[in-house]
Order: C-alpha cells, then sequence, then structure tokens
C-alpha cells in the first residue's frame, strides 16, 4: 500500500467503480479501496436471503422455507435499470465492461392515472392504441411524438414556430393542444422527470430526454430499460475488472482511518499505520461526512412477493411511476419489479421496490399508493436513507464526492453524476476513444 497513486478511490459502490475504471482507462495509476469485505456498498446485491433479513431484522429472523434456497436469491439494496441508449450502456460499452455482463430487457414500463396501471405509449402505434387518453388527445399526442423525433435545434424549419432558446416546455404543451395528463405522463414516464419544474424551462432537454426514451424502447422492444441477469451487484465487479486489467489495485475490508490533507489538498489516505498517497481522491460521502451536507431522506421499501405485480399483463419484470399529480405530492413514487427470468429469485418469486423522496415525518405512509398496487407481499424491507452532496466541486481540495443515490429506477442520473464528477477531476470530459483493449465483440 505504501506506494504513490494518481488516484486513490474510496467505496465500491456503482459510481466509485466506474469512476475508478474510467480514470484507469484514462491512463492513471489507481488504488480502489473499501472498508467493507463485498462490493458494492450502497448498490450493493445481498445474497444469500439470509443476509437481507439480517441486515434488516437482526440475526434472529429467517426466510420462510418456502422461500427456497437463499443463494438462488440476489436483492439489490438500490434496484435501478439501464436506459438501452442511455449513458451507462455507452459507457459499458465501450469499456468493454459488457463482456463481464449479461443483460435483459425489462418486459413492460408503466405509468399511474387515476388509481389504475396503464402500459406507457411510447410510440406511435402504441399512442393510438392506448387507453390512458381519448381519441382526439391520441392524434395530438401521436403528432407531438412525431416532431419530437425530428426536432432539430439547429434547423429552424423544425421548430414549430418555438424558439429552443425561449419557449419553455409548458407552452409546447400547450401548442400541441397536450391535456393535465398526457403532459403528466410524457414528463414523468418518458422524460423520467421526478418534479414539475421542468415544464418553466427551455424545451430542448425534455424533448431530448422523450427521444432518448423512444430509441432505447427502439432498441429492444418491450421496453426502454435493461438489467443484469443476477442484479446489479455485477456491474460494480464487472468496472473493477475493467480497472484491474488496466493496472488498477483493488483491496477490499481495509480500513480507511484518514484522509491525509497537507495546505488543505489531499496528499493521501491512511490505513492503520500505511500511508498511501495520492493527488486526488474520489468516493463516496460516507467516506467524509465532514464534507458534504445532507439535502432530503429517500424511502425504500423491499417488497418480496410469489406472483407477479397485478395489472402488469403478467410481467415477469416492470417498472411503474406514479407521477407526483396523482397522488397529491411533489415528488414521483417509482416501483421496480425483477424476477427468476432475470436470476434475481426461485421460480414465481418477485422482488419489487417501491421508492420516493422523503415530504413527511411518516415516510411509510407515503409509498402506501405504491405498497398498494402490488397485491399481497410475503416481506418486506424497508429502509429510509439520508441524501448527501459534496458541500463543494472538491477543486481546492482534490477530494471528489458523489452525491448519495437518489430514488429513480433508472440511470440516468447516476450517469450523469459519474461524468460530471470525472470532469472536475480530471478538468476535461472522459473521452470514450481511449479505450482500447476491448470491444462488446469481444477480440481482445
Amino acid at each position: 500500500m505504501d506506494q504513490e497513486y494518481d488516484a486513490i478511490v474510496l467505496g465500491t459502490g456503482l459510481k466509485e467503480c466506474i469512476i475508478s475504471g474510467m480514470l484507469s482507462v484514462s491512463g492513471k495509476k489507481v488504488l480502489h479501496i473499501d472498508r467493507n469485505n463485498y462490493y458494492g456498498g450502497e448498490s450493493a446485491s445481498l445474497t444469500p436471503l439470509e443476509q437481507c433479513y439480517e441486515q434488516f431484522f437482526g440475526a434472529n429472523k429467517k426466510p420462510a422455507p418456502e422461500m427456497g434456497r437463499g443463494r438462488d436469491w440476489n436483492v439489490d439494496l438500490i434496484p435501478k435499470f439501464l436506459m438501452a441508449n442511455g449513458s451507462l450502456v455507452k459507457l459499458l460499452i465501450h469499456t468493454g465492461v459488457t463482456r463481464y455482463l449479461e443483460f435483459k430487457s425489462i418486459e413492460g414500463s408503466y405509468v399511474y392515472k387515476g388509481g389504475k396501471v396503464y402500459k406507457v405509449p411510447a410510440d406511435e402505434m402504441e399512442a393510438l392504441a392506448t387507453s390512458l387518453m381519448g381519441m382526439f388527445e391520441k392524434r395530438r399526442f401521436k403528432k407531438f411524438l412525431v416532431w419530437a423525433q425530428t426536432f432539430d435545434p439547429n434547423n429552424q424549419q423544425t421548430w414549430e414556430g418555438l424558439d429552443p432558446k425561449n419557449s419553455t416546455m409548458q407552452q409546447v404543451y400547450e401548442k400541441f393542444g397536450l391535456d393535465e395528463n398526457t403532459a403528466d405522463f410524457t414528463g414523468h414516464a418518458l422524460a423520467l422527470y421526478r418534479d414539475d419544474l421542468y415544464k418553466q424551462q427551455p424545451f430542448p432537454p425534455a424533448v431530448e430526454r422523450i427521444r432518448l426514451y423512444s430509441d432505447s424502447l427502439a432498441r429492444y422492444g418491450k421496453s426502454p430499460y435493461l438489467y443484469p441477469l443476477y442484479g446489479l451487484g455485477e456491474l460494480p465487479q464487472g468496472f473493477a475488472r475493467l480497472s484491474a486489467i488496466y493496472g488498477g489495485t483493488y483491496m477490499l475490508d481495509k480500513k480507511v482511518d484518514e484522509i491525509v490533507f497537507e495546505n488543505g489538498k489531499v496528499v493521501g489516505v491512511r490505513s492503520g499505520d500505511e500511508v498511501a498517497k495520492c493527488k486526488q481522491v474520489y468516493c463516496d460521502p460516507s467516506y467524509v461526512p465532514e464534507r458534504v451536507k445532507k439535502i432530503s431522506q429517500v424511502i425504500r421499501a423491499i417488497c418480496i412477493l410469489n406472483h407477479p405485480i397485478p395489472n402488469t399483463n403478467d410481467a415477469a419484470s416492470c417498472q411503474i411511476i406514479i407521477p407526483q399529480k396523482q397522488v397529491g405530492r411533489h415528488f414521483d413514487i417509482y416501483i421496480s419489479c425483477v424476477s427468476n427470468a432475470n436470476m434475481v429469485a426461485p421460480k414465481g418469486w418477485f422482488v419489487a421496490m417501491v421508492s420516493t423522496t422523503v415530504e413527511t415525518s411518516n415516510p411509510e405512509a407515503e409509498i402506501l399508493p405504491g405498497l398498494q398496487l402490488l397485491g399481497p407481499i410475503a416481506e418486506k424491507f424497508v429502509r429510509v436513507s439520508d441524501v448527501y452532496e459534496p458541500v463543494d466541486l472538491g477543486e481546492e481540495s482534490q477530494v471528489f464526492i458523489t452525491k448519495s443515490y437518489d430514488p429513480t429506477t433508472h440511470f440516468e442520473t447516476t450517469s450523469a453524476d459519474v461524468l460530471d464528477v470525472f470532469k472536475r477531476g480530471t478538468t476535461e470530459q472522459f473521452d470514450f476513444t481511449k479505450i482500447t483493449h476491448l470491444s462488446l465483440e469481444d477480440n481482445e
């Protein structure tokens, strides 16, 4: 350990593993340490099932015998789906991490409206077939989707009289004559916004997000989402292997006693009597409590079911978004569900997760609208977590801190944070062309 490194990464959460992979690929000498003896930090997959019971209920409570073999379960603490055309998948492909993982398409994407669950219509065909809106609204919505696909900020002919710099998304909805409900599911289930602030902002980013959704959907057809077999715990390990190929060093189960500073700048990390010298540190908030501030809380309920979620067409895996307005809240409620089809549970069993940003002093009551959609629940593991973000950008201290995971069931916010931290640390955008070792076709 007593060597000098360009960067030391603390914690093997997904964000930290991606960053260490990216740094290694960019030619940096990286040491990666985790105080735990397992990969994944907050975003770990727990297996066997007994481990999950122990973490939430203590050592005395055990899974019911009908839940099958404990090691057939992989329970994600923070399940998230990957957008098929999103930035994380591009990162995975560009970094060759896909060769260590197998992905499967998520079967359905749903949205909640007026007490019922509907499939999210994401292309023109589905827009015309959906029962989510009336006939005239369908035509208007179809027209809007076609426009969103062809909009080009550099070609004024595609603007339909709107101005990309000044027209807001609200004005776009009004221009196409879309009602509140349609705007609601467009913003929350297609563009994946968590609240309604985006409506008052210029429209190009929202249109970009809608395009990402439909481009991702076009790749695999059932839904725009992908998910690794055996759970998300596979992702950090894939990036860890990548980092090792490019010369990174990993140490699990290594306690971090101190981050050493000189004149306000980081110079190393101490573990016991050893000090590893470095120019930079990248870490999750738990390693630097004095350098982060709490901005909110997230409640997550992991629910074990022995049936698919009702009204999802018996989907083996799905996502349901409950837009905040539908249940009188500020923030959306997210539901994800995976099963034996994704190798995370024995046959006939499902793992669902309901999550949202906490708004009251009774968080469990806040996720009730989500829990009620699940049908009978065999077991429930509930946790409220604090969400932290760094107090500064790290330029002075050269300590770069990732944000805690938000309640969304997709990875777009995670990727954005990773690319932002990488850019702050290296002062340049990540250059995907630096990855030469591996390609998706597996040629070495």
